[in-house]
């Protein structure tokens, strides 16, 4: 049996609106007697007499009048189907799943927003922030479209893309602090009061392996679960803490110690999941961070 095609609906939609098969016809810019043969194979694969040819004007039969109602809203769900999709690929519309863990929030996440919207403000966000673990968990359950975290092991079937080197130093809030000669040994830390991430993050983990591989043995005074906590403790009190070197830049208040030896430094990462559709809004941001990481002068990746 034939199928019905999107031509037999424009056909037909075309001769019940005109009422006439040659002035149909012109309008499609097709002959006459293509257009009579083609209804007529409509027609055939429906199984109904769709138009009524008998009088001068050509009518709709009841069958034909059901018929082309459907086909009508069947072509303009079409068309708004196309709109869509091309609303879509030139990013006036869609939507991004972003995860990322807690210390990009206070430095990067702000720019990368702010980029996003002004140049696609069609473009819905979701934003989490989550350990590392959860949002590969997300990327490979299709929760997340893309995440922002570190490179090193990942979970089988997650991809890195390796987008700049992120250090850290310790920081304090006491201008005292700062114009020291020399960097400050890390040894010396033993019994200073320090205001930390919680365990549960993978930076305190990398804060924790430093301090313990140089036998630094710091009083972790105050834990905190983010690093707006973290910042506001340090300005206010003689408490020190470890931050990337980007949010010291950003907050005047804090004041850089180096260590002596340095802290190691990290790769940070643009994660999703392996072989998975990029849709547009994930390309355009995968783009927008490439830029946002050149334009702010955040040290290549090795």
């Amino acid at each position: 049996m034939a199928s019905v095609e999107l031509r037999h609906l424009r056909y037909l939609l075309a001769v019940a609106e005109h009422g006439n098969f040659t002035r149909a016809a012109e309008e499609l810019h097709i002959s006459q007697p293509t257009l009579s043969q083609q209804i007529k194979q409509l027609e055939r694969t429906v199984g109904v007499q769709l138009l009524d040819r008998t009088g001068r004007r050509v009518r709709l039969t009841d069958a034909g009048a059901v018929y082309t109602d459907h086909a009508g809203r069947a072509l303009r769900d079409l068309a708004a189907g196309e709109r869509a999709v091309h609303d879509v690929q030139n990013l006036s519309r869609g939507h991004l799943r972003l995860g990322a863990t807690p210390t990009f929030t206070a430095y990067l996440l702000g720019p990368l927003v702010a980029g996003l919207h002004a140049r696609h403000p069609g473009i819905g966000l979701t934003l989490t922030e989550m350990p590392q673990d959860r949002i590969e968990a997300a990327l490979l359950a299709d929760d997340l479209d893309l995440g922002i975290a570190f490179t090193g092991h990942h979970l089988p079937g997650v991809a890195a893309t390796a987008l700049f080197t992120e250090t850290l130093t310790l920081v304090t809030g006491a201008p005292a602090d700062a114009g020291r000669g020399a960097p400050l040994p890390v040894q010396d830390l033993a019994g200073r009061q320090l205001a930390l991430l919680g365990d549960d993050f993978a930076t305190r983990g990398h804060i924790d392996a430093y301090f313990s591989r140089h036998r630094a043995v710091p009083r972790i005074t105050v834990e905190a679960n983010s690093i707006q906590a973290l910042t506001e403790i340090v300005r206010r009190t003689d408490l020190a803490t470890v931050l990337p070197d980007a949010i010291t830049h950003d907050h005047p208040h804090l004041t850089p110690v180096p260590l002596e030896p340095p802290l190691p430094a990290r790769t940070v990462a643009l994660l999703h999941r392996e072989g998975a559709y990029l849709k547009a809004a994930a390309r355009a941001f995968t783009r927008l961070i490439h830029e946002v990481v050149r334009t702010r002068g955040y040290t290549p990746a090795p």
